[in-house]
This record gives structure tokens, sequence and C-alpha cells, in this order.
């Protein structure tokens, strides 16, 4: 039996070039999630889970119209967050990252990060196919996870708009990275959200 995770991060936002937390898909953002759908097409979902941030729900709902026998479901599992904290293997060159994150939130999306990985990277009944549409942190972590690295690696793992990652969990065995952001079906002028330069 396997389980398989299609991971998708969310479309280019309106308000992301202002640095503003939240906002809803740009056009360009809805161009990518009716991409990432008619690259989904025909997949045999039987589950799909969105976070509930706005431009998670709209990438759901731009998506959903393409393949509408899909209603996903909002997860506070699949928000955006910081997963792990400094540690002391942590290279000190990630170590700016941190300064404007507190305790409390490297606490809160430890555990967030904790709960997801044990809802999702776990074997069910029979062969699933699920969508989970969320953000670049937490697909980061994700892919963390499948190789049992330390937890700082999540850091310089990145996602485009609308990438698609696939994940496949396994009975019996460690789960697998079949793909990791992939843009074939993005058109050049398509592909955001990678950084011009790595920031660690």
């Amino acid at each position: 039996m396997s389980r398989y995770l299609y991971l998708v991060r969310h479309g280019e936002q309106v308000d992301a070039e202002y640095g503003l937390p939240e906002g809803p898909l740009s056009p360009r953002g809805m161009r990518q999630a009716e991409a990432i759908a008619e690259r989904l097409s025909g997949v045999p979902f039987t589950h799909a889970y969105t976070s509930p941030l706005q431009r998670a729900l709209d990438t759901a709902h731009t998506m959903t119209n393409r393949l509408p026998s899909l209603t996903p479901e909002p997860s506070a599992l699949l928000m955006d967050c910081v997963p792990s904290g400094p540690s002391a293997d942590m290279p000190g060159v990630f170590e700016s990252f941190f300064g404007g994150v507190s305790d409390e939130e490297i606490q809160a999306g430890e555990a967030q990060m904790a709960d997801a990985t044990a809802e999702w990277l776990s074997v069910g009944q029979g062969d699933t196919h699920e969508l989970l549409i969320t953000h670049n942190f937490v697909i980061a972590w994700f892919v963390r996870e499948v190789f049992g690295a330390a937890p700082w690696r999540w850091m310089g793992i990145n996602q485009a708009h609308c990438g698609l990652t696939i994940i496949r969990v396994r009975t019996a065995k460690p789960a697998v990275l079949i793909t990791h952001n992939d843009l074939g079906h993005l058109a050049a002028e398509l592909r955001t959200g990678m950084p011009d330069e790595q920031p660690f």
C-alpha cells in the first residue's frame, strides 16, 4: 500500500512585493494555480487539504475550479510556520534568520510540524492520493523529514509558487521523494517564488 502526497506551494500573492504577510493571489498567481490544476487533472485524488491562509485558500479555490470533484479541507497543520529553531550543529550562516523569530513562534512551529508529519507520513488503508496546498517552509520540512536529516536542514530548501513535490509513503519501507519543485507545468514567465540569491 502506498500513500502519495502531492505538496503544492500556494500561488503568487498580490501583496508579496510589499512585504505584507497576507493577500489574495495576483493574476499571475491565478494562472499558476490553473496550470498546476491542469497538470494534476488525471490524478485520482482521494483527499485534498489546504492551509487556511488566504493565499493558500485562493490557490485551492482556483485549482478546484479545474478539479471540481475536489473539496479541499482547511487544516491548521498546513499553516505557514517556522518548523524549528537554531541548534548546536547548525552552521552559523543561518543564525541571522532567527533574529526576528520568537521562541513562542519556534515552539508552535515545532509542535505543528510534529503533528503534520504524524498525520501525513503514515500509511493508511489502500492506495491514496492526497493534495496538500501549503507553504514553502512546510514543504521543506516534509522533504527534510523524508531524508531523516538534521532539523535545521529545512533551511535553504525552496519551492516556487505552485511548484510540485510528490512524496510516496510506503508500508514497511521508508518514505521516498519522487520529485521536488517540479515546474514543468509552468511557462517561464510563471516561475516565481524562488530567491534570486540564497538567503542562507
